[in-house]
């Protein structure tokens, strides 16, 4: 894609919304801070618009956008159908990091849900997102904000090193909380389905349903025969242009590893620094506790890349809580070469 745009960094001023606003009128994209990622947005409803998505990141076409809102009032021209237990999801935990998977209206072209007929939607909680949207008084279709196959954005900065010259705008709305994308859901009979982990859990959604079940693409690889429901199921994703490999063993195990391979232009990424006692090779800690690691995940992905690593060793995180959801990102990023101590 050629460099078109001398992209401009905003403050999250009232101001600089409006004019964040008035570029999305206009049917361009805008770098737009979410508690979770930054995201690239633009005009759900705009096929032109979105085509600028899939271009800027270098997307493949078949891979569906999530729909963002900031108020249940838009979601009847997004939703054909919201189920009863859709509704209780949505008072629970909206506005928040839960995307729910719902049959689509005819308002929603299809470039905007991959071609599915159905369509994630989600009202995240940044206030910068909430007043975005409404400032431009449309849904706003935003993937992450990085180029395709790369680890997520959680600064504008980071949306700058992918998106200069690619997007006229990047509004600056801090380090996102979450630090990785919504927990994507769908709805078999009464039960719930989980797409794609994130902050909210299986154990939360577990309060609002008894049956919540977890699809075989959460941990392992979607054939890219099969049609993706949920963003991030299939592709190599969330990857540093070094080769990721997970470790999985005790931090004693990781060390005896890590000591017999050849560590030059390696990095480990690795829960604490007790982890890498008596190694002398760079390494990144991302803490102790699942939301901690989920925070500092991307962010050490693409410190990787700064460092000049060719390889990178990290320890493979509890799939319990919010742990899925960074076993979940990491497994991609290592195109799901695990070793196993």
């Amino acid at each position: 894609m050629a460099l078109t745009f001398d992209t401009e960094l905003l403050d999250d001023s009232t101001e600089s919304i409006e004019k964040a606003a008035e570029l999305i009128k206009k049917g361009e994209l805008i770098g737009m801070p979410t508690e979770t990622v930054y995201g690239l947005a633009a005009n759900a409803f705009s096929p032109q618009a979105v085509l600028k998505i899939f271009k800027a990141k270098n997307r493949p076409a078949d891979n569906p956008l999530i729909v963002h809102i900031s108020d249940m009032s838009m979601i009847s021209d997004i939703a054909a159908e919201i189920p009863q237990l859709a509704v209780s999801c949505a008072k629970k935990f909206w506005p928040g990091p839960l995307t729910m998977i719902l049959p689509k209206t005819s308002k929603i072209p299809e470039i905007t849900s991959g071609g599915l007929p159905t369509v994630g939607v989600r009202m995240p909680s940044h206030p910068t997102a909430l007043a975005l949207i409404n400032a431009a008084g449309v849904p706003l279709a935003a993937p992450s904000a990085n180029l395709s196959g790369s680890p997520s954005p959680t600064t504008a900065e980071d949306v700058m090193s992918d998106m200069k010259g690619r997007i006229p705008a990047v509004i600056n709305g801090g380090e996102c909380e979450a630090g990785v994308e919504s927990t994507v859901i769908c709805f078999t009979d009464d039960a719930i389905k989980i797409l794609r982990p994130g902050r909210i859990t299986k154990e939360m959604l577990e309060e609002v349903s008894p049956e919540v079940l977890i699809d075989k693409g959460v941990m392992a690889k979607v054939e890219n025969s099969e049609p993706a429901a949920s963003p991030g199921m299939k592709y190599k994703h969330y990857s540093p242009k070094a080769e990721v490999f997970m470790i999985d063993g005790t931090a004693e195990q990781f060390r005896h590893y890590i000591r017999e391979q050849d560590t030059r232009d390696a990095l480990c990424i690795v829960f604490d620094s007790s982890d890498m006692k008596g190694l002398q090779i760079p390494f990144i800690t991302i803490g102790s506790t699942s939301e901690e690691q989920a925070h500092g995940l991307f962010s050490a992905l693409r410190s990787a890349d700064k460092h000049g690593a060719k390889v990178v060793y990290a320890r493979c995180p509890s799939i319990d809580g919010v742990g899925l959801a960074v076993y979940n990102r990491l497994i991609r990023a290592a195109a799901f070469r695990v070793i196993t101590l």
